[in-house]
C-alpha cells in the first residue's frame, strides 16, 4: 500500500486539476496553486512532501518559483520536479540549476507521473 503524501502541483492549468485527480484517486493530499505567488503561499501553509512545478506559470515562471522555494530552508530538501512541454537539455540542466531533483515532459503517462510519486515523495519532510 502507498503511504498518502503531501503533494503540491503549482501552475499546471486544467493539467493540474487532472494530475490532482489522479493523485488524489492514489490516496494523496494534493494543494494546487494557479501561479506563482500563489504557489509560494501554498507550498508554505501545506508543506509537501513533493511539489510538481509547471515552468509556464503567471506572474513568476517555475524556475524562479522553484529557486525562492529551495532558498528556504524549511523546504531546501523538499522534491521539486518541474513539468513543461520542452524537453531540450538547456530547459533541464535550468531547472537542475535552480534546485529540481527531476523534469517531466507534457504529455507524461499516470504511470510516469506516480513513479516520480513513488521515487521522490519520501525524500523530504521525512515522515509523513
Amino acid at each position: 500500500m502507498t503511504i498518502q503524501k503531501r503533494i503540491a502541483v503549482l501552475g499546471a492549468g486544467q493539467i493540474g486539476v487532472i494530475i490532482a485527480g489522479m493523485l488524489a484517486e492514489q490516496g494523496h493530499q494534493v494543494t494546487l496553486a494557479e501561479d506563482g505567488f500563489d504557489a509560494l503561499s501554498k507550498v508554505g501553509d501545506s508543506q509537501p512532501d513533493l511539489i510538481f512545478c509547471d515552468i509556464l506559470m503567471p506572474r513568476l515562471d517555475g524556475y524562479q518559483t522553484c529557486a525562492i522555494i529551495k532558498r528556504n530552508e524549511k523546504f531546501a530538501a523538499t522534491p521539486v520536479v518541474m513539468l513543461s512541454s520542452k524537453d531540450g537539455v538547456f530547459d533541464k540542466a535550468r531547472g537542475r540549476m535552480v534546485g529540481s531533483q527531476d523534469y517531466l515532459t507534457k504529455p507524461f503517462t499516470k504511470d510516469q507521473l506516480l513513479h516520480a510519486v513513488q521515487q521522490y515523495g519520501g525524500a523530504g519532510q521525512g515522515e509523513a
